[in-house]
């Protein structure tokens, strides 16, 4: 693995024409003016604007920012929903050369506080129906000058206690709508994006111009993504650049759908927006594939989704979703695998012409299960305990390593983070192989593998194979503390409404994939799966709740 650069012959093209994301709104607003953005209003309908309103938009918003003293290297903060303004927002802060904070709205407030107060955020645009989030981490921030509020509502009509108060609206209505955008050194920092925090205080990752512009290229490629194609945008915006599906779309001038507010218990709406536009490249969690399926499920006449690539991330989605949505729909599922680390995208599943033509369907289907292969321009290896890669035969295990123009090499202010960091590779903390035809597979993280007499179980595989259950709609699998066995797994089971679930019926679908010492000996019934912000199994959380499990210092209920 290589470790320097050499430099040789020098070449006369433009390197110094620098990779920007304004550049994707120039270009998409100059020659696709006329190609629609479909937004979701604040009342819940549906309007849309195209982008050449939304550019004239965006113009004037780098003028309202501009004025507000907005400077290159400031941070500005943006509390929102997949809105238009949030779109325009993309756009307007990295063009300044300023750097857009995503802030996760699902952090709690000394979290999100923490966030703010670390990256040094000087100002904040917030939707008006987050001004109680806005308005609850306030008392706690250092740095910050002024906010913006996002509203249709005149200032006047808008009650908080949040000070000084700039009106976005009536910034954009007092501005030119044209902007002469500088020319932006690309290693310059476009956003910055926290982690979840799963072990101590969020980790800051700062994206450059080049990391997402190439990403952008890369995801666009990868995908298939073409003129003709319409993307909707349901990973939220506030984290992760919603895995850079929004600038992917714009390289491709795509019709864009934003879906505004929505809930994993109402996916209603989407589903049905992606039919009236005819969407067919979508991004989202299996907690929000899920439910849309058994939308689709009740549903007389089922949508055509045949052209339809459904990007789906956070967690492995099950079988019983590809499945459903390929023979319902005939839409096209695709695992994909990155971290906010990673921009975040590292490995998509698609089908090598070599494996569609070696193996069959039912083993196709099992190879979807795989976070996938590579793609152009990211090295991943699998490192094992001695820190040497491991062989591509699908069987050695390591710690998943990837490096790449947009994985980060170091989290902002952080210094005592060198330990994630090997060699110019990001150490992801996911146990996993690579089989000899290039596909990663996840087996567990290395904290939430269940470690059972000197064995290793896989919690995500577990949790697949009871999800094939027809009565079950969640699950989750943890390893807690055994008096004799080190460690043993849980397992935590939602029924479908109607069916009532025993461990008899997961031990069942469990016995042709497990050996019988792997079987969980608790099978506890709940009424949901916490989940974290970005839509993972809070396992920590899980863990730390059924811990005395098996130790006998308390008694589960539902057992």
């Amino acid at each position: 693995m290589p470790t320097s650069v050499i430099r040789g012959f020098p070449s006369t093209h433009g390197d110094d024409f620098p990779l920007n994301t304004t550049t994707l709104i120039r270009h998409a607003a100059r020659t696709h003016g006329d190609q629609e953005i479909v937004y979701r209003t604040p009342d819940g309908g549906w309007d849309r604007y195209t982008y050449a309103d939304a550019y004239r938009r965006i113009c004037r918003s780098g003028h309202a920012l501009t004025g507000l003293g907005v400077a290159a290297g400031d941070r500005i903060g943006v509390l929102d929903w997949n809105t238009r303004r949030h779109f325009e927002l993309y756009y307007a802060i990295p063009g300044l050369a300023a750097v857009l904070l995503q802030m996760n709205l699902r952090l709690g407030s000394e979290d999100l506080g923490y966030v703010v107060n670390h990256s040094g955020a000087s100002l904040i645009a917030v939707d008006e129906s987050l001004l109680p989030v806005a308005e609850a981490i306030a008392p706690l921030l250092e740095t910050v000058r002024g906010w913006i509020v996002l509203s249709d509502r005149p200032l006047d009509e808008i009650d908080t206690t949040l000070t000084p108060l700039y009106h976005y609206e009536d910034l954009l209505t007092a501005a030119d709508d044209h902007f002469d955008w500088p020319w932006i050194e690309e290693t310059s920092a476009y956003s910055a994006c926290y982690t979840t925090g799963t072990t101590g205080r969020p980790k800051g990752v700062y994206y450059s111009h080049r990391g997402i512009y190439l990403h952008s290229m890369a995801m666009a490629a990868n995908l298939g993504m073409t003129l003709d194609d319409c993307t909707m945008i349901i990973t939220p915006m506030f984290h992760g650049q919603a895995w850079g599906l929004p600038q992917a779309a714009t390289l491709m001038a795509n019709k864009i759908v934003l879906p505004g507010r929505y809930t994993a218990e109402d996916t209603k709406p989407l589903t049905d927006a992606m039919i009236a536009e005819n969407v067919t490249v979508a991004n989202g969690a299996p907690a929000i594939f899920l439910p849309m399926l058994r939308y689709i499920e009740t549903m007389e006449k089922k949508p055509d989704f045949s052209r339809t690539r459904l990007v789906s991330g956070a967690t492995e989605p099950p079988l019983s979703l590809m499945r459903g949505f390929h023979q319902l729909t005939g839409a096209e599922t695709i695992h994909a695998y990155g971290a906010t680390e990673t921009t975040p995208l590292v490995t998509l599943n698609r089908f090598k012409p070599s494996v569609r033509a070696r193996l069959s369907g039912d083993e196709l289907w099992e190879l979807k299960r795989k976070q996938g292969l590579p793609i152009s321009g990211v090295d991943v290896v699998i490192l094992g305990p001695d820190n040497s890669p491991q062989p591509h035969d699908g069987r050695s295990v390591g710690e998943v390593c990837m490096r790449g123009p947009w994985i980060t090499t170091c989290y902002y202010d952080m210094p005592d983070s060198a330990d994630r960091f090997i060699d110019g590779f990001w150490r992801s903390g996911d146990v996993g192989t690579i089989d000899p035809d290039g596909y990663l597979k996840l087996t567990d993280r290395i904290k939430d593998v269940i470690k059972s007499g000197g064995e290793w179980i896989s919690s995500i595989d577990m949790e697949n194979a009871i999800l094939a259950h027809p009565g079950v709609l969640d699950a989750a699998v943890i390893g807690v503390a055994h008096p004799k066995w080190q460690e043993r797994p849980v397992a935590l089971v939602v029924p479908r409404p109607g069916h009532t679930i025993t461990p008899a019926d997961i031990h069942g679908v469990l016995e042709d994939s497990f050996a019988r010492w792997q079987l969980p000996e608790k099978v506890i019934v709940v009424d949901e799966i916490v989940k974290t912000s970005v839509g993972k199994i809070d396992k920590k959380l899980l863990r730390a709740q059924y811990a005395d499990t098996y130790t006998g210092a308390t008694e589960q209920a539902g057992q």
